[in-house]
């Protein structure tokens, strides 16, 4: 069973991932646009909305990505000099925070999100509504809550989480 929700996991982790990569690219290239618009003519409309909701989307959906593929810095000083059983049970406490973490910013987010859509904000210059990319941000804390819950599965189960090599080939 866990097998089968690590290799949709992946899949979404890959896929947000995509999206994520796709998001930064639009970033690059519209500041690199108003740049030069700004220098030769009148600069893009809205660049600053627009960076914004493309920063929201590409912060929300790299989460996962980095927590299943073990991208992120982890700080382990004196953690590899506690036995084994030590270790386990600080694997497992910073992963249920961690997961009721995202879970709760997931739920949180999703009810801003909600309160934005009743109450049709759209940002200024632009007039795109705000709640789309709130929810995209939710949707991004709910995989990472997933991703944790299944490293914690892993951990309380004696099964190491699956290291990136193995990853891979799946």
């Amino acid at each position: 069973m866990i097998n089968k929700l690590e290799k949709i996991s992946i899949w979404f982790c890959r896929a947000l991932a995509g999206i994520a990569g796709v998001a930064l690219t639009a970033m690059v290239l519209l500041a690199c646009a108003n740049m030069v618009f700004r220098a030769t003519w009148v600069p893009v409309k809205g660049t600053f909305e627009l960076m914004g909701f493309f920063g929201a989307v590409t912060a929300g959906f790299s989460l996962a990505f980095s927590q299943f593929y073990r991208s992120h810095i982890a700080v382990g000083l004196f953690y590899s000099k506690f036995p084994k059983p030590i270790q386990k049970f600080l694997d497992v406490v910073t992963g249920l925070v961690s997961c009721v973490f995202f879970a709760l910013c997931a739920i949180e987010t999703t009810k801003w999100g909600m309160f934005l859509f009743d109450l049709g904000e759209m940002s200024e210059t632009l007039g795109i509504p705000f709640y789309p990319f709130v929810f995209a941000v939710a949707f991004g804390c709910a995989v990472m809550a997933f991703i944790l819950l299944l490293d914690l599965v892993r951990t309380i189960s004696g099964n190491e989480p699956l290291k990136p090599a193995e990853l891979g080939s799946k």
